[in-house]
């Protein structure tokens, strides 16, 4: 597992203060997962759920993985050990957390262990997946569910603008069309997804990263959360 990157020492003291507030009145959270497609903003927003709450974060291995690079430039060939890459790496993380220790659970990740089958299943051709399938069970992972879930939502253009901006080389490579299928693969799984209590946020016009009023309205949300499932679709115009 990830150190924490920061502590809530580097916190503005008013999100300090509304974490403590918020703290009287209901449960936190103490393990959120962030998710949603490439380039949607989910590690950003982890680590800076991290830093204000204090918790330490589990992070993907993206650029760890040896043969991402080859998937995205020279085509499915490479789709099978980059996905068992991810697969191996996701259960030695999700095994460091101690599932049946609720008290010392406080940890944001920026994924879900289901994330890995979604994308196989978009990646892999029959035989792959039923080997992949095969490895998966063999594992026999025991993931903990999240006490909160933040799905993040953007269109695909926005998608590949951040993906262009953010200048990360081995994602240039990265197709549209394979962006839109995954987009609507992430749509369909949270359509149907009630294991823990959901988020949903418009993240197309949200700057996570450079506007802390954009964060702060998220984090309001966050500890203001009174259903299973909602959803927040800001107007930062307004913020």
């Amino acid at each position: 597992m990830e150190d924490s990157l920061t502590t809530t020492l580097d916190t503005p003291a008013r999100l300090v203060k509304k974490i403590s507030q918020a703290s009287e009145h209901r449960t936190l959270p103490k393990y959120i997962a962030v998710e949603g497609p490439i380039g949607v903003g989910k590690t950003t927003l982890a680590v800076r759920l991290a830093q204000t709450f204090g918790y330490q974060t589990l992070l993907e291995p993206a650029a760890e993985n040896p043969f991402l690079n080859r998937f995205y430039s020279e085509g499915e060939q490479h789709a099978l050990p980059a996905q068992l890459f991810f697969l191996l790496h996701r259960a030695q993380q999700l095994a460091s957390i101690p599932g049946d220790d609720l008290l010392g659970r406080m940890v944001v990740a920026d994924f879900l262990m289901q994330k890995d089958e979604l994308f196989a299943r978009l990646t892999l051709d029959e035989h792959e997946f039923s080997l992949y399938q095969q490895i998966q069970k063999s594992l026999n992972i025991q993931a903990p569910t999240p006490d909160l879930v933040i799905y993040l939502q953007a269109p695909t253009e926005v998608l590949q603008n951040r993906i262009s901006h953010r200048g990360i080389k081995f994602e240039q490579h990265i197709r549209s069309d394979y962006l839109l299928a995954l987009t609507e693969s992430y749509t369909e799984f949270f359509y149907y997804y009630d294991a823990a209590p959901l988020l949903i946020v418009n993240a197309a016009e949200l700057d996570i990263a450079n506007e802390d009023e954009h964060f702060e309205a998220l984090l309001d949300q966050i500890l203001t959360m009174d259903s299973n499932r909602q959803f927040y679709n800001p107007q930062p115009s307004l913020l």
